[in-house]
């Protein structure tokens, strides 16, 4: 399986996090290309962030797609999904948002989103209500901290205190865990040995679902259709 995943952040740590991520569930055969957009903001919390961003996701779509089965796009604002899918209709696209809230609707129970700074909190939680999950969120659970780390070291500096978070939203009910936000990528491996739930990489779980979707019993190269909203 060929896949492009493009982090709509400019960040070049955050996207070296994320393919990271994405080669550690790589399998035999795969080709995974983890590039950053051609411009906008290095990480992405408002909306005008988001349209800033679109242009340089598409840019860096333009320059792969030819070469790929689907593209992953991993930002937790899904971020350039209509404008890729739009432009590409006979490739499958997912963001890892949906991958992510996907698995909570298979999983099934209530679920919690961890993140690092309050800036973000607002928009996860819109985020789980567009993909039809938002009544099984039993919270946005936040640093109390504004964000002040560069994007890419943001996963080691506060990896104690999230990980803090995510025990204590298993303690209050939570089935399972997603980590909200493109530069937590490759923590959920990290938190998921001390948390009693399971904790959701976006990233990991756009790459099964677009797996599952190439090598299905009848492959079908058409647009990936998004579920729940």
């Amino acid at each position: 399986m060929r896949l492009l995943i493009v982090n709509p952040n400019t960040s070049a740590g955050v996207t070296a996090r994320i393919d990271a991520a994405a080669q550690a569930v790589a399998g035999p055969g795969d080709r995974f290309v983890t590039v950053s957009a051609l411009s906008g903001p290095p990480l992405i919390v408002t909306e005008a962030d988001t349209q800033a961003a679109i242009a340089g996701v598409l840019g860096a779509v333009a320059q792969h797609q030819d070469t790929v089965d689907g593209i992953v796009l991993a930002s937790f604002g899904d971020t350039g999904a209509a404008e890729v899918r739009a432009a590409y209709p006979h490739l499958p696209v997912l963001g890892i948002a949906e991958a992510a809230f996907a698995e909570v609707r298979k999983m099934g129970g209530a679920f919690a989103i961890v993140t690092f700074a309050p800036e973000v909190a607002g928009p996860l939680l819109a985020m789980a209500a567009r993909h039809g999950v938002g009544e099984r969120l039993l919270k946005v659970a936040h640093l109390p901290d504004r964000l002040r780390h560069r994007p890419d070291e943001i996963a080691d500096a506060l990896f104690e205190p999230l990980a803090e978070l995510c025990r204590d939203c298993a303690a209050q009910g939570a089935q399972s865990i997603v980590l909200g936000g493109g530069p937590l990528a490759g923590l959920a491996a990290r938190i998921a040995p001390g948390c009693r739930v399971r904790v959701i990489d976006g990233t990991q779980a756009a790459i099964a679902a677009l797996r599952s979707h190439v090598r299905g019993p009848v492959r079908r190269r058409a647009a990936w259709a998004p579920s729940g909203h």
